[in-house]
């Protein structure tokens, strides 16, 4: 008992001083206005550099900086082939980059491993063990889920706007617009995910990145199978001067119908909710009505 006491107290004294680090590294996010930002933008080219070696300052965004900095201490691993390509899915959230990633499964190990030896003493039976060894692993991939989740929702929000975007392009297109101008037309004139992406890779072809690479880069970011389909088709009208207007039309046609389809199916799955509610809530409510009324009745 009394080394699970020592443990409890150990580990307690460990997570004030990350909560501590946490905190002040916050209060001093929110506390830097435009007099520091003077200040970094004045500061040597030296300590720029090590502030780009100790990481990007992530204070107000929803990546705690001193999990960061725990997992840098305790040295960042090789990242996996595929991490690049789900950041660029997840739109490349600003500072944030791979090496950022695994410092933060590092750091999030540590500190909910961490939390796991404070609760070791605490939780009965085996479940302090369980949660010994789960809490650093939910720790660790607690980033990728929630990239995954960034990339769903804007897989979710472009698959919504694809077919409007596709409409806006094939009309421009058909008014004599290149490409390239009518990718920046729409991504100006439209709000939303895919139109930023389409500004941004237009914006990127007129300062001389070739064409093929700004498409590569906005079909990694904006993963749908309408995307991809629109850049295969822009890149046939660049290379076999194909017309891209009939394509266009095809694509948004296609687009509006599995967005009909969609709907639908959300439809579909909605009933088996609704039911469910009637039978959980408003069932038993009409028989404690009824049940009352025949109490009343008798009494």
């Amino acid at each position: 008992m009394s080394r699970a006491l020592l443990l409890a107290v150990g580990a307690a004294v460990l997570a004030a001083t990350a909560i501590v680090e946490l905190a002040a590294a916050g209060a001093r996010g929110r506390a830097g206005g435009p007099a520091r930002r003077r200040a970094g933008r004045r500061a040597s080219e030296p300590a720029r550099t090590g502030d780009r070696a100790a990481g990007p300052a992530l204070a107000g965004r929803p990546v705690p900086p001193a999990v960061a900095r725990l997992g840098r201490r305790l040295g960042v691993p090789a990242a996996p082939d595929d991490l690049a390509r789900r950041l660029e899915a997840a739109g490349a959230p600003p500072g944030l980059a791979v090496e950022e990633v695994m410092a933060l499964k590092c750091g999030g190990a540590l500190a909910a491993g961490l939390v796991a030896l404070l609760a070791v003493a605490i939780l009965p039976g085996r479940l302090g063990a369980i949660a010994l060894v789960a809490a650093p692993a939910g720790g660790f991939l607690a980033p990728d889920a929630w990239l995954a989740r960034r990339a769903g929702r804007r897989r979710a929000a472009i698959a919504t706007e694809l077919a409007d975007v596709l409409d806006l392009l094939h009309v421009a297109c058909c008014a004599g617009l290149s490409p390239v101008r009518a990718l920046a037309e729409v991504g100006r004139r439209r709000g939303g995910v895919l139109a930023r992406e389409l500004r941004t890779a237009a914006t990127q072809a007129s300062l001389g990145v070739p064409l093929s690479q700004a498409l590569d880069r906005l079909a990694r970011r904006c993963s749908s199978d309408g995307v991809s389909a629109l850049v295969a088709a822009i890149g046939r009208t660049e290379r076999h001067g194909a017309p891209l207007g009939p394509a266009l039309r095809a694509l948004a046609t296609d687009a509006r119908a599995r967005q009909a389809q969609r709907t639908r199916e959300r439809a579909a799955r909605a009933s088996p909710k609704i039911q469910l509610v009637v039978a959980l809530l408003l069932v038993p409510s009409v028989m404690l009505l009824v049940g009352a009324s025949l109490a009343a009745a008798l009494l």
